[in-house]
């Protein structure tokens, strides 16, 4: 392809459509990336065997893949940037050869990718746009910026502190927030564990020790699947969850009159047992659970 400008409007159509997907699905499968169709026909949008998907019809790399589990250093890389090992290459093939080439494009063509960040087998979290910023080859890696803002930082590498807060909260908004989603959304099956709702644009994965205390980590027991009613009532103190996985509401809440709404959606799930996921590792922390339903008992 070698009008930049056409590839420009191919990818950002490609973001829409897997914005849509995740928003529906809370997670990107390996099959659904075989065929995605953004307008201009079915494409796959991730390599079957390597980390970087360069088809041959672009002018540089569309997909990379990130394993947090994975053989490669990558990772967060100076507060503001991510880094990206160059895959590894082939026999007799000189580093930063093969398919690191087109990411190498990428940086000079200033076309954003898509990182697919695994959260499972075959289950995938998009964060896009991202940038290619920077080559180090004395590491051998790419440094990414994980969001556009992010680029245009004059000294990445030295923040101020106001710029090193904006940038951490750039990053757990782009990259963290939205693995975390789908780690605990995955683990309670899609669905509210207060009410059961199964529609997962409805849902939301909720902190019990909140995201900005030190020891408010992004793990799959420190995280309920609420949905949007039951994720607002928690964090205001209308709800609480006790450590033996009961469902409380405020008592003043169950005194009032009002709609459908309060009475099914609020009053109705007073004493209702949590559901949790089977997996104990996924299963709310009980001691995280009683610092919380402490703060709610103090606000009833």
């Amino acid at each position: 392809m070698s009008d930049v400008s056409e590839e420009f409007a191919k990818r950002e159509a490609l973001m829409h459509a897997l914005a849509e997907e995740f928003a529906q699905q809370a997670v990107l499968t390996s099959e659904w990336l075989k065929r995605v169709d953004f307008g201009w026909g079915p494409e796959r949008i991730k390599d079957t065997g390597k980390g970087i998907w360069n088809p041959r019809s672009y002018a540089a790399t569309l997909t990379i893949v990130s394993d947090p589990a994975g053989e490669y250093d990558d990772g967060d890389h100076g507060n503001s940037l991510y880094r990206y090992s160059y895959e590894r290459p082939r026999l007799g093939q000189a580093p930063g050869g093969g398919s690191n080439a087109k990411l190498r494009q990428a940086m000079h063509l200033g076309l954003p990718i898509v990182m697919l960040r695994k959260v499972a087998d075959a289950r995938f979290v998009p964060i896009m746009p991202v940038y290619v910023v920077k080559e180090e080859p004395e590491h051998q890696r790419f440094l990414l910026a994980l969001d556009e803002s992010l680029r245009f930082l004059p000294d990445p590498a030295h923040l101020t502190l106001d710029q090193r807060s904006y940038a951490e909260r750039v990053i757990r908004q782009r990259l963290h927030q939205p693995e975390f989603r789908a780690k605990v959304l995955g683990a309670y099956g899609l669905r509210c564990a207060v009410c059961d709702l199964k529609k997962p644009p409805l849902l939301d994965a909720a902190h019990i020790t909140p995201d900005s205390n030190d020891h408010g980590l992004p793990v799959v027991s420190n995280g309920l699947s609420l949905c949007k009613i039951h994720h607002a009532a928690y964090d205001e103190r209308i709800m609480g969850i006790s450590p033996d996985y009961v469902v409380h509401i405020n008592s003043r809440v169950l005194a009032e009159t009002d709609g459908p709404m309060l009475k099914h959606g609020l009053q109705a799930m007073n004493t209702k047992a949590l559901y949790v996921p089977k997996r104990r590792s996924d299963q709310p922390d009980r001691d995280r659970l009683a610092e919380r339903f402490d703060q709610f008992r103090s606000a009833s």
